[in-house]
């Protein structure tokens, strides 16, 4: 660190300037005006963990996004005695990961969550100066106001949501001795996919165009994507599209859809349906030919029969409301804290785009569905189509035809001019066969071929169609075992099997809470009025001790249920869940407080069965009513105040 001397403490006016640019000329100069001292000692103001968690959650859609990014930006600049740092708008850290030998030092100068890195209180610095300016900074060693953080070289970049407003800053910073140039260009692209990723995120029900001249750029960082309502009214437009425009996003409001490309939105719509897959040629405002993809989605209809029509209007397919998937899924919406979740993220990151096939085990209900979704939403094909077909769903009659297609004649029923098979209707896209297991064993020898030699042959075809498709399945049962029984091929087996990945069941997650909050927060969406929806301490506690043998579908039909039952206030109490539910609850329980030498009175009421949950996890705790608290979720004052009204409660002892 260096003397302080060498500069005084009166501040820029009158030191030579030379070694500053302009903003940060102009930083230093805010500092002093506020009054900051270069040889003061640092005022990080580090919140509490309550705090904290507060601003989190204000910031929550932000952390989502932004965490995943940044995992993969540590590992682009691993051993770099760096740290990655996201704050929120107003300067404070919301999370931090880096080399750990850095972490030590970093602690010193609070580079951790909870700190503020205002330019009022830490002077000029990289995170505080990128707000001030709204533009990217790098504040290099001396270039710091406060001599304590010289030492540090910060390049940060300003993070802006759908609108143009300020959601918070994407900061690297490590020892000035060890900077690298290449760090901001890293950060900059990281902030983009960000930016990208919140786009999709509110502008789910749109139109959208993502353009670019180059069409190799297509499904890149570098593509523009513009937002259009369905009447061709403006929404928004990412950083790229902005560049490509020649407009700001201010200067974009005053357009529309037909100003800026050249035709309305009916006649855009009915380009992109004729072009069957291809890439669309536009032209923009400036006479300048891009290569274009088109996205019109729309909220699904609920039909009388209780199906959701899917988004991609093309494949037709009807799904129940329970399994219906959000719209611009991506990799990082799954990610809400599970690590078994994240762990399993992390590694089909690692091959999307390229040609290796993804198996996706676990029981039914897990989202195995959602996650291939999202894998495709987030792969270069993700403006061709996802075709997803349920072996176990179809009749064994039709799930030949079904799949492959057939000619004019081909059988008995069959269509004047023949159907494209599911196959062909995912070509340049991802093909999704889910409960691979249950697909016909001659099938199997088909499929194998269409994999290894990528054509199909239609039922009653001659010719054999060259097809591009990315293949995800996914099953439920032990693929191993069902070839030692002779019902599925081994050499499909090993041909599927690129990546193997296993979606834990929902008993095991650890982000219960989170996905609860999740769908509270989309149910709370069909309310006419009234608060948003919550749920009591005792609900979540048999929430927490539920086996949950249907997954998430099993909670999403629990959740819808309980929402339409629940009394003006919001709340879900027990009074609002299915008898069938608590008694499954209750059962389990039962077992529970058997095994640990409690056994509820068969007399039990519905209503006791939250205090009996209480009563058995306390037993397995040894009596601990904080480690039982925990384990549930609630808090120490729930349990004692169910264990007051419990047959079963008896004295604590000391751990209590």
């Amino acid at each position: 660190m260096r003397d302080d001397s060498d500069r005084g403490d009166t501040g820029p006016a009158s030191q030579e300037a030379g070694w500053l640019t302009p903003s940060i000329q102009r930083s230093h100069e805010r500092s002093e005006t506020y009054g900051l001292s270069i040889s003061m000692h640092p005022d990080y103001d580090v919140l509490s963990t309550a705090d904290l968690a507060l601003k989190r959650e204000q910031s929550r859609i932000l952390c989502v996004h932004a965490a995943p990014v940044m995992e993969t930006l540590r590992e682009q600049i691993a051993n770099t005695q760096s740290m990655i740092v996201l704050t929120d708008a107003e300067g404070l850290i919301l999370h931090s990961i880096g080399d750990d030998d850095f972490l030590m030092r970093a602690e010193k100068v609070a580079l951790r969550p909870g700190a503020n890195w205002a330019e009022t209180r830490q002077g000029t610095n990289a995170i505080g100066t990128a707000i001030a300016e709204c533009r990217p900074t790098v504040v290099h060693g001396d270039q710091h106001y406060l001599a304590a953080n010289r030492f540090l070289t910060c390049s940060s970049v300003p993070i802006f949501d759908p609108y143009g407003e300020l959601s918070g800053v994407l900061d690297v910073t490590g020892d000035h001795h060890s900077y690298h140039q290449h760090t901001m260009a890293l950060a900059k692209m990281s902030v983009q996919l960000i930016e990208n990723h919140l786009f999709a995120t509110t502008f789910r029900t749109t139109l959208q165009i993502s353009f670019h001249e180059r069409p190799e750029f297509l499904g890149t960082l570098m593509e523009g994507i513009a937002a259009f309502t369905s009447d061709g009214r403006f929404l928004s437009a990412n950083r790229s599209a902005q560049f490509q425009l020649g407009l700001t996003l201010a200067g974009l409001r005053a357009h529309t859809l037909s100003s800026l490309f050249g035709l309305s939105s009916s006649e855009l719509i009915d380009q992109s349906r004729d072009s069957q897959g291809r890439h669309l040629s536009l032209t923009l405002r400036n006479g300048q030919r891009v290569r274009a993809n088109v996205e019109f989605r729309q909220p699904a209809p609920t039909h009388a029969d209780g199906c959701v029509a899917e988004p991609r209007t093309t494949s037709g397919i009807l799904r129940p409301v329970g399994e219906m998937h959000e719209v611009r899924s991506r990799l990082s919406h799954l990610e809400t804290g599970d690590p078994q979740v994240s762990a399993v993220i992390a590694k089909v990151r690692k091959i999307i785009g390229k040609d290796i096939p993804l198996l996706v085990t676990g029981e039914t209900g897990t989202g195995k569905e959602l996650l291939a979704q999202a894998i495709h939403n987030d792969s270069p094909r993700h403006a061709a189509p996802f075709v997803a077909v349920n072996c176990a769903s179809i009749p064994e009659s039709l799930i030949e035809s079904e799949l492959f297609g057939y000619e004019e004649g081909a059988f008995t029923g069959a269509k004047r001019k023949g159907a494209l098979g599911r196959i062909l209707q995912a070509n340049g896209g991802t093909l999704f066969l889910d409960e691979i297991g249950d697909m016909p064993y001659p099938l199997q020898v088909r499929l194998l071929r269409v994999l290894q030699e990528r054509v199909v042959d239609p039922l009653g075809s001659a010719k054999s169609i060259p097809v591009d498709i990315a293949i995800i399945c996914a099953t439920h049962r032990d693929l191993r075992e069902m070839i030692s029984l002779g019902r599925f091929r081994e050499d499909l087996y090993y041909r599927l099997n690129g990546l193997v990945v296993k979606l834990p069941p929902l008993r095991d997650r650890t982000d219960l809470p989170h996905v609860i909050e999740s769908m509270l927060r989309e149910e709370s969406l069909n309310r006419p009025s009234g608060p948003p929806l919550s749920v009591s301490e005792e609900v979540m506690a048999l929430f927490e001790r539920c086996r949950w043998p249907g997954n998430f579908r099993q909670l999403g039909n629990l959740m819808r249920t309980a929402a339409a039952m629940v009394d003006e206030d919001g709340e879900i109490r027990i009074e609002h869940l299915p008898d069938d539910f608590l008694e499954d609850v209750q059962a389990t329980v039962a077992a529970t407080a058997a095994s640990s030498g409690l056994t509820p009175p068969s007399s039990a009421r519905l209503q006791d069965v939250a205090a009996h949950a209480i009563t058995a996890a306390v037993a397995q705790h040894g009596g601990n009513v904080s480690a039982a608290a925990r384990a549930l979720g609630v808090s120490r004052n729930t349990i004692y105040r169910k264990r007051l009204s419990s047959p079963d409660a008896g004295n604590d002892d000391g751990n209590a």
